[in-house]
């Protein structure tokens, strides 16, 4: 339970590992998923690397894969094994490599194949169509003679080589274009040839697909009249330019229609050899379907290990494989048992050797986490990832954080719907998380589940408290308020009830106030009195500052748990205790005298209250003169005095003594040193070298190697002016964080009378209707007030609160003990690899 509160212990390794056992010991790591691998090779570039080229074959297989879904997409569903593939062997990349190569061929020949064979289709269909409305149309000129037009065998139509052919006869080009370039085909024709072309077009009524695209095409056939040489090869250019499609198409009927019997007939061998390619390719579809994803795992797997690979050394007899690596150490019988695992597997006999070294850098941060505390940990870890070993926030942020979200969206009703879809989420995880969605804002709504859980709950408790629900009040225990039937000696009629906008409560006015408290929360008789904002402002302003002052006291004494692990007894009596005294001599006691001022005025002397801020001020001032604000208690201004002058006192103990007192410990650290320096060097003139290394003294090299590091590292002015930014940072965030927390008040305020606008604008045009299509209108008013509800309340509102709590913790809680300058620790993991989360 200690790794709940602060960071794991973390060990470095060193690692040797037999070459032919290290792929499967890091496979093994690889699934305990505990282990984050040092780069020893930074100054190698990637392409020089050892596994560069094992690298570069899970690159083509991966390619290969990427290929096969391409193919598979909108087509055939890719099946989901029960449980991931073991992690292959080094020999089996050969067979995968085969196999997937194999794969590939066939289906890329299926697709060239099944390509040309629809290119074939579309040209005989556009053929077939095109002589179809060739044939219709000469059969409407029937005043044309047989040997009117005269064709080549080329498909362009040309006219007769003789003078007499020259000047009598046409020659036509029958073609097909794109439908969508027809309006500026004809134009061009009709400009370049100036008008000396009869044109005549039909659309296609079938639809056609692209063999390449795969899309559907629109196309039109076109048949063009000439006379001349000159105008056929103007024609010729300009269906060249507009990439239309110019087919044979003979005069005389008999062979028209020919060639129309024999392009069936094709047509119809051709969709039988298309349906058979087809059906050849979905069969190596199905096929690659149903190993895809554990091909798939099984190249992931392989490319990351060859990567942590090609971040060891290798000696240089090439027979072992050196390795640093960072791990909990309460793990450490796990990552044994892994690796003695992956030895096995290799039939290796050689065991792995394990040597603790030093480091010189500060260890990852690891904090264990569960499905349910992941989502506070990641607000923590978002602020900045904790400094090794450090009192960790999260725990304290399950309870605080959503507590003070609630106080800013206190509504039972909200909190409610809230709760329900959170509960919603929770049941049915198991089902949503098999639904991979990459939906960014349904994952960060997904993932925060019990964070919206508990904010629900809280919510309803807070709602409670201030006895709102959408805005309206629940009269649960019954009202401490009395109201007699006649408006007389200063109270109200039932009619004076109903009727009066400006009904203010006074519970001095003798006989309407039982001077009975709500058991629970805000009497609710308060949300029909205009003077409701007067009375629950004060309340909720003196309430935001109570919590602030409360949650930044606990985070000064959870700084004191760091330095008693640390060892830092300086900063106990040097930083601590001045920095308790500071805040609780000042916004301690202004939380007393709230308190206090509570208990000590009831309703019949309240009027005469004396007023805490002029008190507050005048604190300062040392000002207790002031008739208008008499004294809460005897002995008040000695009390408040002392106060003062200890907070006074504590600014310069933070200030001054700290820096001054480590300035002292390191003269006297040089002095020390100096004078071990100098005994040496008497022993060892003096003949006694031997017996000074046997009684153990520190070799003067030694000595003045550390003496010059620890100069390097002192410096008097650094460290003064690091006093001074946090004296002067921790003095002035008491006074803008205390005032911080009044966001609290400002948001809850801001939640209810947005509450209440919506219900009035809105929910109450539907029950104002007393007749019977009433019903229906009620109905859709619902509808709407649900629809602003939720957006607006909930979303908005919601996200406005989340933000604020979230700053509330972040700068005001953890300032005070969480300094937040570690780096993560990103461990070696399948899952994660395979889950898309593991981090660069």
């Amino acid at each position: 339970m200690a790794s709940v509160f602060r960071s794991e212990e973390m060990c470095l390794t060193q690692l040797f590992l037999q070459a032919e056992a290290a792929y499967c010991c890091i496979a093994e790591l690889g699934e305990l998923g505990l282990v984050q691998f040092k780069d020893l090779n930074m100054n190698v570039n990637n392409f020089q690397r050892k596994f560069v080229n094992e690298v570069r074959r899970c690159e083509s297989l991966e390619r290969i894969l990427r290929f096969l879904e391409d193919e598979m997409q909108n087509e055939i569903e890719i099946q989901l094994p029960e449980k991931y593939p073991l992690t292959p062997l080094p020999r089996e990349m050969i067979t995968l490599e085969t196999v997937l190569e194999k794969l590939e061929g066939e289906l890329q020949e299926a697709n060239q194949n099944q390509q040309a064979l629809k290119k074939s289709f579309l040209e005989l269909t556009e053929l077939k169509h095109l002589l179809k409305k060739t044939q219709d149309f000469f059969e409407t000129e029937t005043s044309l003679s047989d040997d009117f037009f005269i064709e080549d065998t080329s498909g362009l139509l040309e006219l007769r080589t003789s003078p007499a052919a020259m000047t009598g006869k046409l020659g036509f080009t029958a073609g097909v274009i794109n439908r969508e370039r027809m309006a500026s085909f004809e134009r061009l024709l009709w400009r370049v040839c100036r008008g000396n072309i009869y044109l005549k077009f039909s659309e296609i009524g079938v639809a056609l697909e692209d063999p390449v695209t795969k899309e559907e095409i629109k196309k039109n056939i076109f048949i063009i009249f000439y006379q001349g040489e000159q105008l056929r090869q103007k024609v010729k250019k300009i269906c060249d330019g507009f990439r239309a499609t110019i087919y044979p198409c003979p005069e005389p009927v008999a062979e028209r229609r020919e060639m129309l019997t024999s392009i069936n007939v094709r047509l119809e061998d051709l969709i039988t050899v298309i349906t058979q390619t087809e059906s050849h390719r979905q069969c190596l579809l199905q096929d690659a379907a149903a190993n895809w994803h554990t091909w798939a795992v099984k190249v992931q797997k392989m490319k990351a290990i060859y990567h942590i690979l090609n971040m060891c050394n290798i000696d240089v007899t090439q027979q072992c494989v050196i390795a640093e690596i960072w791990f909990p150490v309460a793990d450490t019988g796990r990552i044994r048992r892994a690796l003695e695992q992956g030895v096995e597997r290799s039939g290796s006999s050689m065991v792995p050797i394990m040597n603790k070294v030093q480091s010189k850098t500060a260890p990852p941060t690891f904090n264990r986490t569960n499905k349910f505390t992941a989502g506070f940990q990641n607000i923590v870890d978002a602020y900045g990832v904790g400094s090794y070993r450090e009192i960790n926030p999260a725990p304290y942020t399950i309870i605080t954080f959503p507590f003070l979200f609630a106080v800013m969206f206190g509504d039972c009703g909200h909190g409610t719907v809230m709760l329900l879809a959170a509960l919603w989420m929770v049941l049915n995880e198991r089902r949503l998380l098999s639904q991979k969605s990459n939906n960014e804002i349904w994952n960060t709504f997904f993932h925060g589940r019990y964070l919206i859980l508990l904010m629900g709950i809280f919510s309803i408790y807070t709602g409670l408290i201030y006895n709102d629900c959408f805005s309206k009040s629940l009269n649960i225990f019954g009202s401490s308020w009395s109201v007699r039937p006649m408006f007389r000696n200063g109270t109200w009629s039932t009619h004076v009830m109903e009727r009066s906008p400006y009904l203010q409560l006074d519970p001095a006015i003798p006989g309407v106030y039982s001077g009975n408290p709500y058991p629970f929360g805000i009497d609710p008789i308060w949300n029909l009195a205009s003077n409701k904002l007067t009375f629950l402002n004060s309340y909720k302003m003196k309430m935001s500052v109570i919590l602030g002052i409360v949650q930044m006291v606990f985070g000064v004494i959870l700084s004191l748990f760091n330095h008693i692990y640390f060892r830092k007894t300086l900063n106990i009596t040097l930083q601590f205790i001045p920095e308790m005294i500071f805040i609780l001599c000042l916004f301690g006691y202004l939380v007393f005298m709230i308190i206090f001022k509570w208990c000590r005025f009831d309703v019949h002397v309240s009027q005469h209250a004396p007023s805490i801020l002029i008190h507050f001020i005048n604190m300062f001032l040392f000002n207790y003169s002031d008739p208008s604000n008499g004294p809460l208690y005897k002995h008040q201004q000695e009390i408040q005095s002392f106060l003062v002058i200890m907070a006074l006192i504590s600014v310069p103990w933070m200030l001054l003594i700290k820096p001054f007192i480590l300035r002292a410990s390191h003269q006297k650290s040089q002095l020390q040193s100096s004078m071990v320096q100098k005994d040496s060097t008497e022993d060892v003139d003096g003949g006694n070298l031997n017996s000074s290394i046997g009684s153990g003294k520190r070799d003067p090299a030694g000595a003045h190697g550390a003496q010059e590091d620890h100069e390097e590292e002192f410096n008097f002015a650094d460290i003064f002016v690091h006093q001074a930014i946090h004296t002067i940072e921790y003095c002035l965030g008491c006074i803008s964080n205390t005032a911080s927390y009044l966001r609290l008040w400002a948001l809850s305020l801001a939640h209810a009378q947005l509450s209440e606008v919506l219900w009035t604008m809105v929910m109450n045009i539907g029950l104002r209707q007393q007749s019977w299509g009433g019903l229906i209108v009620v109905f859709i008013i619902f509808a709407i007030f649900a629809t602003l509800t939720v957006a607006i309340l909930l979303i908005m509102e919601g996200l406005s609160a989340f933000l604020h709590a979230l700053r509330l913790h972040w700068v005001e809680f953890q300032n005070k003990f969480y300094a937040g300058t570690g780096y993560k620790f990103c461990p070696f993991s399948f899952k994660r690899i395979l889950d898309g989360t593991v981090e660069e």
